[in-house]
């Protein structure tokens, strides 16, 4: 019953590392994402949605609680918490790393183009170099106040939480009042960017 109960226990989805389906989705819009761009055709809303929605599970941190690595060992093996498994049989963060690179490379290659600000190519990049610099700026903070009071972290949180509020208040406004021609575009833009600056460095 035991041995039964062990093998049901680790059985995955086809068989593979868990998540590993998640990361084959994730990097299938990347790359449609990625060869529209290359095109130059606007890629369609509804792959710009997703892609966020995928980035958003590998660079938004999985556990709510920060526990020490041999605690979080210990949780795992008593079976309390689901052990964390490497998908695709890749090495730990090889998907995040994938997606950044892929971008970049895509940045790069749009600009030896001359056409890294085109409105095709800014509101892909645009969205996703928002959110990843804002998931990039906490732990640098994190890193660079290490061993300081806590409190010193507040002036950023309180600043980076009024400005976005602002911005997209004043652009909401806008668009409650049925004028949202009184916003240029790049304020449109870039209040959008500013709220996914905040989720990923959140």
């Amino acid at each position: 019953m035991s041995d039964k109960a062990d093998e049901t226990k680790i059985r995955t989805t086809l068989g593979l590392p868990r998540g590993s389906v998640r990361a084959l989705l994730t990097l299938i819009i990347v790359s449609v994402v990625v060869t529209e761009s290359v095109r130059g055709h606007a890629v369609p809303i509804f792959w710009t949605e997703t892609l966020m929605i995928a980035m958003a599970h590998y660079f938004t941190s999985r556990r709510f609680m920060q526990l020490a690595p041999e605690v979080i060992q210990r949780l795992e093996e008593e079976g309390h918490i689901e052990k964390e498994s490497n998908p695709l049989f890749l090495p730990r963060h090889s998907i995040r790393i994938i997606i950044l690179l892929t971008f970049v490379a895509l940045g790069v290659y749009l600009y030896k183009q001359n056409q890294l600000f085109n409105a095709e190519a800014l509101s892909v990049l645009g969205t996703v170099f928002a959110y990843l610099i804002g998931f990039l700026v906490k732990p640098i903070l994190d890193w660079y106040y290490k061993g300081k009071e806590k409190d010193s972290l507040h002036w950023w949180e309180d600043t980076k939480a009024a400005v976005v509020l602002i911005v997209l208040i004043i652009t909401a406004g806008c668009y409650l009042f049925n004028r949202p021609e009184l916003l240029p575009v790049y304020v449109r833009n870039g209040s959008l960017c500013l709220v996914l600056f905040y989720f990923g460095s959140r």
